[in-house]
């Protein structure tokens, strides 16, 4: 069965592909918002957690339509991962 390995290798992939999509979103609206703005000069983590509850976000239409988006790609990573999950629990199990 190694379309399998190849076809959940692919899944873990897009499924990675769509989180890297979320993180970039919040730091964009880490940009826009004032009170979540990087002033420090050195890199840190995004603050993904503030950007999906909405805590110091910046509150004009474009911004939130951002954080909406993330909201969404968010959503479809917890989905196709726990989609995934679920397959891998009603399969065969095998010798």
């Amino acid at each position: 069965m190694p379309w399998f390995a190849i076809l959940t290798g692919l899944w873990g992939l897009a499924m990675l592909a769509v989180f890297i999509a979320a993180i970039r979103f919040s730091y964009r609206i880490e940009a826009r918002s004032p009170d979540l703005k990087n002033r420090s000069g050195v890199p840190r983590k995004a603050m993904i957690f503030h950007t999906v509850t909405n805590l110091g976000v910046a509150r004009d239409d474009e911004t939130q339509s951002m954080r909406r988006r993330m909201n969404r790609l968010l959503l479809v990573n917890l989905f196709g991962f726990a989609g995934l999950g679920a397959r891998l629990a009603m399969m065969e199990q095998g010798p």
